[in-house]
């Protein structure tokens, strides 16, 4: 069975779906329902018989069957809690699943990874250097209060203000200028020409605040990390941390009232526990699926597995400002000594590919005429001892505690590592300490994912590999290299599509011969997900959309596990 959607293939199996070269990705009780009426499908395939007892139509009778059920409660099976619930906190993906749900933004990209007006009517760029947003009228947000061009510029002047230091500021400091033209339109000044500011306000960062909201925590009457106020189709029900998140359906919500009553985020650590859930009904979606799972999980009765194509890279960074990592030939070392051949197959069965620089190549900017450095375990030796380090060193790697992929990974690497005399050993941490610990630069070599939300080379290689934005912004390898500033500052500024590929092509190569990281794999974002959701979209950044979500048929108990 062969489906066309939004010009874009998808290739189904049975209880599997994987979208090729795109981001959307259907239940699987949905994509059967697109099909059922496929002239060629036999009564086997489609399981029943097409008339009753008396040769009577009966398809009326089985659509009510299968009506998509008002309400509902949909549970999620995440892997890690949000760290907070503010859009101008931590940039990280587990808050963004949730923050999603509760904030728009201006603009907001569509399963295709194209940008699309949000809360804004429509929009434009009227100057090299201004931007025109006329917004949606009749906007309400979750505390009563009417959206209007103050929100946007009390959240935008907040983000961008030096002093409250949001981790989202390298997204923003190019805005010189906010202006509330009138009730409804708003001007948008930077301070040099800068072409992907529609994808930066898609970021999460970009979530609209309540202007009252934002004076209530500076009044200390609000803590927007944990009591946050959007306009989304959701709102905040309950945070217990280190368990789950409860989002209910928002009344009043401007696009229209979601179908679901609820979503709750439960905090499962342990990937097969959330497996399981799935299979025994106590959850509609697993998240972060292992690949080794991935079989399991297709034959499963009831159950669908999503496969996309990310917009990640996994890395392992090293601290260039401590001993042995500020010395080039070290990094470069560790980048020929690692196999990541038997990393992709070994761990991630075929899923993903081989990173071999910062950006992943569904990513503006990405280049296929760059020098990689090749795996070479005897040229990685002898660049060790020309070094100093020819009896080799020891050195801790920091892994995410409850991440088993990344175990495999590093214990891959740490095999790889003493074959050219270097001890490594692994320590494993709760992601938002390990988060604290790589800010602060506390640590030697640690393993990291980013995933590039705005589909563009600015947000892929600014925060990760600019000196300003050592530590939480994103470059936690502390990283500093004049050139690759330099050409990174340019990149932002040119308006010229061509231009820019030039340019980020250079910084591409300047970062791979410098080897402040070493790129692993760009890996696919995998999920288990209940035939009985339907209109669930599996983004590319690995987020999940709900607006268009319904329970059909659906037997999951949200019980305990």
């Amino acid at each position: 069975m062969r489906i066309e959607k939004q010009g874009e293939e998808i290739i189904l199996k049975k209880f599997k779906h994987k979208l090729v070269g795109g981001v959307l990705v259907l239940s699987l009780s949905g994509v059967l329902a697109a099909c059922a009426d496929d002239p060629e499908e036999t009564d086997e395939d489609t399981g029943g018989d097409d008339a009753g007892e008396n040769g009577e139509d009966v398809e009326e009778e089985e659509e009510d069957d299968t009506a998509a059920a008002e309400g509902g409660d949909l549970i999620l099976a995440m892997g890690s809690d949000a760290v907070d619930l503010d859009p101008h906190g931590s940039n990280d993906t587990s808050s963004t699943h949730v923050r999603y749900q509760i904030y728009d933004k201006l603009v907001d990209f569509d399963e295709n990874t194209e940008v699309q007006p949000e809360l804004a009517e429509d929009y434009e760029q009227i100057e090299d250097d201004t931007w025109e947003f006329n917004l949606k009228e009749g906007v309400t947000f979750h505390n009563g209060e009417t959206f209007d061009a103050d929100d946007v510029v009390a959240t935008l002047e907040r983000v961008t203000d030096e002093e409250f230091a949001s981790e989202k500021l390298f997204l923003y400091e190019m805005i010189e200028d906010i202006e509330a033209v009138d009730e409804h339109t708003v001007h948008i000044t930077t301070e040099y020409p800068f072409a992907p500011l529609e994808f930066h306000l898609a970021h999460d960062g970009g979530g609209m605040m309540s202007a009252a909201a934002i004076e209530e925590e500076e009044n200390g009457e609000r803590n927007l990390d944990t009591e946050p106020v959007g306009t989304g189709p959701f709102e905040l029900e309950n945070w217990e941390q280190g368990n789950e998140v409860v989002l209910t359906r928002f009344d009043d919500y401007h696009g229209g009232p979601v179908s679901i009553d609820s979503a709750t985020y439960r905090v499962v650590d342990e990937q097969l526990t959330r497996t399981s859930m799935v299979d025994n009904n106590e959850a509609h979606i697993a998240d972060d699926i292992e690949p080794t799972q991935m079989d399991q999980l297709e034959n499963m009765e009831g159950v669908s597995t999503s496969s996309i194509e990310s917009l990640r890279m996994d890395y392992i960074g090293m601290n260039n400002e401590v001993e042995p990592f500020d010395d080039r030939d070290v990094r470069r070392a560790l980048n020929m000594a690692v196999d990541k051949d038997t990393i992709i197959e070994g761990v991630f069965e075929g899923y993903g590919e081989e990173a071999i620089g910062a950006l992943n190549p569904l990513v503006f900017g990405y280049s296929d005429d760059l020098d990689p450095i090749e795996y070479n375990p005897e040229e990685a030796e002898s660049l060790l001892e020309d070094a100093g380090y020819e009896d080799g060193f020891e050195a801790t790697l920091l892994v995410e505690d409850v991440d088993q992929v990344n175990l495999q990974i590093a214990e891959i690497i740490q095999d790889d590592l003493q074959d050219i005399g270097i001890d490594l050993s692994i320590e494993q941490q709760e992601w938002g300490a390990l988060l604290d610990t790589t800010a602060e630069g506390e640590y030697e070599m640690v393993m990291l994912g980013w995933t590039t939300v705005t589909g563009d080379a600015d947000y892929a290689m600014h925060p990760l590999f600019h000196s300003d934005n050592h530590g939480p912004p994103g470059n936690r390898t502390f990283y500093d290299n004049e050139e690759t500033d330099e050409l990174l500052d340019a990149g932002r500024q040119e308006s010229d599509d061509d231009e820019r590929i030039e340019i980020y092509t250079e910084a591409q190569q300047t970062i791979i011969d410098d080897a402040t990281i070493l790129p692993l794999v760009h890996d696919d974002f995998r999920a288990g997900i209940s035939d009985s959701v339907e209109g669930i979209i599996h983004k590319a950044d690995g987020i999940y959309d709900l607006r268009e979500v319904e329970l059909v048929g659906d037997d999951v108990d949200g019980g305990g596990y």
